[in-house]
């Protein structure tokens, strides 16, 4: 069993775990320690790297700064972290005997309260863990699971993470808690003194379940409608996607002056938002910030989250956001597209997917990623975001045909509404006796039939 070498690491997740906990849910934090399986015989992970070529797997090091991240995001006190060589997986407790009993001594040293392992279990890899160890054992979607619970803060974000929960819980052993001392809280796994256990009965699970996707349902049909009063007001939708903490939030925030919540926390960002952009040319498109993924994503919260990712399979640009920084950024970039493949989107050949290659001011003699097209900023500094701009309206208009018009200066209803429904380039008022007003226009194909039926008589035939 490997220690935590960087003491910087550790101590950088425990004060993630003490300033980005939402809920206290306890006077005193639960002490855990965080392990890394890493199995000695995993397969080369597939994807590309730099120029094609296959991106190397994730370092052991690498995997486990995001479990101490993992660990911090929420409300945990992180007391000790170690990467576990795993030789083969056992079926009853996924670890060997004997290191069973060694980390089981560790467990008993730190007073730990709680084992978080960097892996999927089995609800009976879980459940005789728990009973060799005595103290809760979460795995990784479980954690997962928990930090959604805490960041989603509205009405549907809430539901999705309920619903994930229930699905989760329904595939784990009926009552598996009741041989622990203290009781669990909620739809949580990390309960505290008092709280009661989670109704394990599989039949209210099934009812809970279908309850919340009648409620989930509704509120798809309300996003639905939404997205059809933005079509007849039509404004191009730009997405946000990326690896979680790869700086989408902070690329919104500064495109938009919103104040959408941005640290440097793992999921720190969970309900979708959308704002208005202004681009170079006059026109305006949709920004919508999506919940970050992550390797091994839990199915639960894909398809769970699925009315919220629509907004991604219907965006007319995607940008995938990627921390260039990260010593792992080819490894993030293949867990993204493996994500976005889920949903229905191949970035290799979806047209709409822009690289965005974040944090450069972080990488010292910065240089393209070899044998790939995008665009490279620093959200932070504010670098590049011009460019970044001009490309997204070149995508957009990239199907788009131009239009020269001279329009009655009087016709004040259809100088609006051409203002409102597609992309003014250029304008020149003419007065005297025939005061009209000429302007350069793009129109997307979408918008054709409706731009020619409303302004067709006012076409300047091209030289």
């Amino acid at each position: 069993m490997k220690p935590v070498d960087d003491r910087k690491a550790l101590e950088s997740a425990r004060d993630r775990s003490a300033e980005g906990a939402l809920i206290d849910r306890r006077p005193q934090r639960e002490r855990v320690v965080v392990l890394v399986p890493i199995l000695k015989t995993r397969p080369t992970a597939a994807g590309s790297g730099q120029g094609g070529a296959p991106a190397a797997p994730r370092s052991a090091e690498a995997t486990l700064e995001e479990a101490l991240g993992l660990a911090g995001a929420i409300d945990l006190e992180i007391v000790a972290g170690h990467v576990i060589s795993v030789p083969a997986i056992r079926p009853a407790t996924y670890f060997g005997t004997g290191k069973v009993d060694e980390i089981g001594a560790v467990l008993k040293a730190e007073k730990a309260d709680l084992a978080y392992i960097d892996t999927d279990l089995s609800p009976v890899q879980q459940r005789n863990l728990e009973r060799e160890w005595s103290v809760k054992v979460i795995d990784r979607t479980g954690l997962i699971l928990e930090i959604f619970a805490d960041r989603a803060q509205t009405r549907e974000g809430r539901l999705q993470v309920d619903l994930a929960h229930l699905t989760y819980q329904r595939s784990r052993l009926v009552r598996s808690w009741t041989h622990l001392e203290r009781q669990r809280g909620g739809l949580g796994f990390v309960g505290g003194p008092g709280e009661t256990q989670i109704e394990a009965d599989r039949r209210i699970l099934q009812t809970k379940i279908n309850r919340l996707e009648r409620d989930l349902d509704k509120v798809k049909r309300t996003r639905e409608q939404h997205r059809v009063k933005r079509q007849k007001v039509p404004h191009p939708v730009v997405a946000l996607v990326g690896y979680t903490n790869a700086g989408k939030s902070t690329l919104f925030n500064v495109l938009t002056g919103a104040g959408v919540f941005a640290k440097d926390l793992l999921f720190a960002t969970l309900d979708p938002t959308m704002r208005v952009i202004n681009l170079p040319h006059g026109g305006t498109a949709i920004l919508s910030d999506t919940v970050g993924f992550i390797s091994s994503l839990p199915t639960q919260l894909v398809a769970a989250f699925r009315a919220t990712l629509e907004e991604v399979l219907l965006a007319d640009v995607i940008l995938h956001v990627r921390d260039i920084s990260h010593p792992d950024t080819a490894v993030q970039a293949r867990d993204v597209a493996e994500t976005l493949k889920l949903l229905g989107i191949d970035p290799e050949t979806d047209k709409r997917v822009i690289e965005v290659w974040n944090k450069i001011d972080l990488v010292p003699d910065f240089e393209p990623v070899a044998g790939r097209d995008g665009v490279a900023i620093s959200a932070l500094a504010g670098a590049g975001l011009d460019r970044l701009l001009q490309v997204v309206e070149d995508r957009l208009a990239e199907d788009s045909r131009r239009y020269d018009v001279s329009i009655p200066a009087t016709d004040g209803k259809l100088l609006a509404w051409l203002y409102n429904s597609v992309e003014v380039l250029d304008r020149r008022d003419a007065t005297g006796d025939d005061p009209h007003v000429e302007l350069s226009l793009r129109v997307p194909p979408e918008r054709a039939a409706h731009f020619r039926t409303k302004a067709g008589a006012y076409i300047v035939p091209q030289a």
